[in-house]
């Protein structure tokens, strides 16, 4: 007897649905065929041992399995529940024609319990495009299914669960998750607020002012100035998510596998920090069987990489491309797999191997020489990409012990996504460009028009300061974007002097 279930692949962030055929004929064997990976191929061990432990067996039959299309490489341990539900039907062990109404992965334990698997979410959305009327997978992926509208999820704790349902001896329950009000909810609860930071208020401006045009940022100092406290605060005063941009960040981290048993949608935007020892494989994806990396986890949030000097040239010259075309391709023989990467990258460094400015009081020194050579491990082209480098100073006590409640990240939120929304209406014609970081040459000078006396003070800045050419586009982004959280049109002096001060990289003879 032939038996049709229905599974599905996942490549990129993108499911493909996957009709496993299964074939009892007389005679004796187990033929998988479909190009099955390695733990596909050793399923039929654990299908056996599940089977008899829930009261069934592995039928005395030749058995020919198949994965269609049979050209299309599988891969994972998600195809054992199916395979086991198609081997029960035909071989007359139960009797049903519902198997087309749904989609069904599951891995199997040898007790029958069910595993968790990776991307729960792109695969409920081709089942519901697709016109399935509902989706069987393990419990702890069923609320990560559920946000999707339309498709009955049902999560089974054990291969019997799915039997029995299948024979009519059991009902299993919709998960039901309300989208919506969780979305709306998680959004008004950071996990860290700059609420918490003392001092530093001009470090928190400067966070402001990368938030509300997507600039990227560099943050300067010694050991415990707080930059890595500031970093982590940063995507709370982000703008808040859209529900577009949330599916399709849950989308990437159901593929990766990193999706929480009891969070449906994420809300909040990601945070990535990864090692300074990471692969350039780790950080941009890839792999034999290639999955997003932490440039793709980090899409639409922040990439931390603290103490940049100390990752690998090679890793570091890998964001190049991601960062100006907000995506990744990776390419293999026969296929190739795109991943979205649009985030904000925010680093930080010490000036220097002994972690300290040039003081003579620090209590490690490094002579300048040191400290060029330090410097020069970071690529002109990486900081050609980076719009604000600010420096970061030690706190002082009376600050530390001051009893005066900081600004809440909340209330920061509100200014930058105001800024946002003007950017926004600004690049509404623009299919490329959505935030002030992002503006070509073309657009600069549309948009970022100076009078005069803006002029002469930029002229003589670069002059007097040595800025270098590349500093000169960057200036009027930051500049631009000062002028938007102040909801001005235009850019006035001021704002091009406050922008000036975050090039401190550019600057001809920084290190003394």
């Amino acid at each position: 007897m032939l038996t049709k279930v229905y599974g599905s692949a996942v490549f990129g962030v993108e499911a493909t649905t996957i009709t496993v055929e299964v074939n009892a004929d007389t005679g004796i064997g187990y033929h998988l065929v479909g190009l099955p990976d390695k733990a596909i191929s050793e399923s039929s061990f654990r299908i056996t041992a599940a089977l008899k432990n829930v009261g069934y067996k592995m039928p005395g039959k030749k058995l020919i399995l198949n994965l269609s299309p049979a050209d299309l490489r599988k891969e994972g341990s998600a195809y054992d529940l199916p395979l086991a539900l198609g081997i029960l039907n035909a071989s007359h062990q139960i009797n049903t024609d519902r198997f087309g109404e749904f989609v069904i992965m599951g891995e199997l334990s040898l007790d029958g319990n069910l595993q968790p698997i990776k991307g729960a979410l792109p695969i409920a959305i081709k089942a519901r495009e697709e016109g399935f009327k509902g989706f069987i997978l393990p419990a702890p992926n069923a609320r990560e299914a559920a946000i999707v509208d339309g498709l009955d999820v049902y999560g089974a704790e054990n291969i019997l669960e799915v039997i029995e349902f299948f024979t009519g001896e059991r009902q299993l329950e919709p998960t039901l998750v309300d989208t919506r009000e969780e979305f709306f909810h998680a959004l008004e609860h950071p996990e860290f607020d700059f609420a918490d930071v003392k001092g530093q208020e001009s470090i928190k401006r400067c966070m402001e002012i990368a938030a509300a045009g997507g600039h990227n940022i560099i943050l300067i100092g010694p050991p415990g100035a707080g930059k890595t406290m500031l970093a982590k605060r940063l995507p709370s005063i982000l703008p808040p998510m859209t529900l577009h941009e949330a599916l399709e960040t849950t989308k990437i981290h159901s593929v990766a596998g990193r999706t929480l048993e009891k969070s449906g949608l994420m809300a909040q935007r990601p945070f990535r920090s990864p090692h300074h020892t990471i692969s350039d494989v780790a950080l941009v994806g890839g792999g034999a069987y290639p999955q997003p990396g932490e440039i793709s986890l980090s899409h639409n949030g922040v990439l931390f990489l603290d103490e940049l000097p100390e990752f690998k040239r090679s890793v570091l010259e890998v964001m190049r491309q991601p960062l100006e075309d907000r995506e990744v391709t990776i390419s293999r023989a026969k296929f190739t797999v795109t991943y979205p990467s649009s985030f904000m990258l925010v680093a930080s460094m010490n000036p220097s191997p002994g972690g300290y400015f040039n003081d003579p009081e620090a209590p490690v020194q490094s002579s300048p020489a040191e400290m060029q050579r330090y410097l020069g491990k970071i690529s002109g082209p990486l900081l050609d990409r980076i719009d604000i480098h600010i420096e970061v100073t030690p706190v002082p006590f009376e600050k530390l012990t001051e009893e005066r409640p900081a600004e809440r990240s909340t209330a920061i939120r509100q200014r930058v996504t105001a800024a946002r929304d003007l950017q926004t209406s600004r690049f509404r014609e623009s299919d490329n460009t959505h935030y002030n970081a992002q503006m070509s040459v073309k657009e600069i000078r549309k948009h970022c028009a100076l009078d005069q006396v803006s002029k002469d003070l930029l002229k003589n800045a670069m002059e007097r300061l040595n800025l270098s050419a590349r500093a000169y586009d960057r200036i009027l982004k930051v500049a631009r974007t000062i002028a938007d959280l102040e909801g001005q049109t235009d850019i006035h002096s001021h704002h091009v002097t406050e922008a000036i001060q975050y090039r401190s990289l550019d600057r001809d003879g920084w290190l003394g």
